[in-house]
């Protein structure tokens, strides 16, 4: 093949200037180092390198995708852009400019706090009706029924079935449920039946824990006692509140994550008087009555604390060592005083 070459190379050298080219035979050659393949291809100046069918010429096209290459000089610096640029060129990328103020949907399922909250008469669920004292508190009642009845006559403006003796009942069914599911720990059913507000209240150191509690009976039947409506952010958007009292008979145990009991007794049912806050959102068409608040007056009794265990810690070897030796220091010293 090296011979061939040199042949080639020496025979054009050997040419004359005035010789016609058509004598000359030139060819290409790729050598490739210690391959066997080797070959030598003639040059060849008609060859089409396209294919050019216009019916092609589509299909063509659509093999390439036209990409805008970043201008590297461009000022990036936008606080250094007047207002006019900003805008042509975010409008140039297809980009929607950023309003100056932040508008974010809220919703409010539920007011904060319970607006006017009933003031439990002192006494009330020992005191007879047929007393003195009982006489006082069914006229206070009775004086302060004016503004729960315009409250009655607003849920009524938004809830046509609404009857106060008959939402009394579903309460009750409530006030049940949410402790049913309260020691089955139900999350979901929890915020179907207490508020937002209401819900960490509901929970407090209950988790590690098991609750036993069950319903033994009514001591008298609920009645609702008080109802308030106000309005949040604006006129259109009420909240309904009422107040529910239940003279209940109930038995409540908590025991710890050790099964030690910490409160209560499965046993001994105790009698529970109590005013539940209900709420319900009456501007929502699918608003719900939930639990809302507790209110607890000030003349009730404090509550029984419950019993909390702790894990006692050993004192280590060296304390122990070192309290020893000290008060064998201290017999010696009283022993040598004598």
């Amino acid at each position: 093949m090296a011979l061939n070459l040199l042949t080639k190379f020496r025979a054009l050298s050997l040419c004359s200037p005035g010789s016609s080219s058509a004598a000359i035979t030139i060819s290409r050659g790729y050598y490739v180092y210690k391959d066997d393949n080797y070959k030598t291809i003639p040059a060849r100046f008609n060859f089409k390198r396209k294919n050019y069918v216009e019916k092609f010429k589509r299909d063509r096209k659509l093999k390439f995708i036209k990409i805008e290459l970043p201008d590297l000089n461009e000022e990036k610096d936008v606080r250094k852009m007047t207002p006019d640029e900003i805008r042509a060129k975010m409008k140039e990328k297809g980009v929607q400019p950023v309003r100056p103020w932040m508008e974010k949907p809220v919703f409010i399922s539920s007011t904060g706090a319970t607006f006017e909250p009933y003031v439990p008469p002192e006494g009330d669920g020992k005191v007879s009706v047929t007393s003195a004292a009982g006489a006082k508190q069914k006229f206070e009642f009775l004086e302060k029924k004016g503004k729960s009845m315009m409250a009655v006559r607003k849920i009524r403006q938004f809830d046509e079935d609404f009857d106060p003796k008959v939402f009394a009942e579903e309460a009750q069914q409530i006030y049940v449920d949410l402790h049913k599911n309260l020691a089955d720990f139900d999350k979901g059913k929890l915020h179907q039946l207490v508020t937002e507000r209401a819900f960490p209240m509901v929970t407090h150191q209950v988790r590690n824990k098991t609750l036993r509690w069950q319903f033994v009976s009514s001591l008298e039947p609920p009645r609702v006692v008080h109802a308030r409506c106000t309005d949040v952010v604006t006129k259109e958007n009420i909240f309904a509140q009422v107040t529910v009292r239940f003279h209940t008979k109930q038995t409540l145990a908590v025991y710890d994550r050790f099964g030690r009991l910490q409160h209560g007794s499965e046993v001994v049912a105790k009698d529970v008087l109590e005013y539940v806050v209900f709420e319900k959102h009456i501007a929502n068409s699918y608003g719900i009555w939930r639990i809302h608040d507790k209110i607890i007056p000030d003349w009730m009794p404090p509550r029984q604390p419950s019993i909390r265990t702790y894990q006692v810690e050993e004192p280590a070897a060296e304390e122990t060592s070192v309290a020893v030796v000290e008060e064998n220091q201290g017999k010696v010293a009283e022993t040598a005083a004598a």
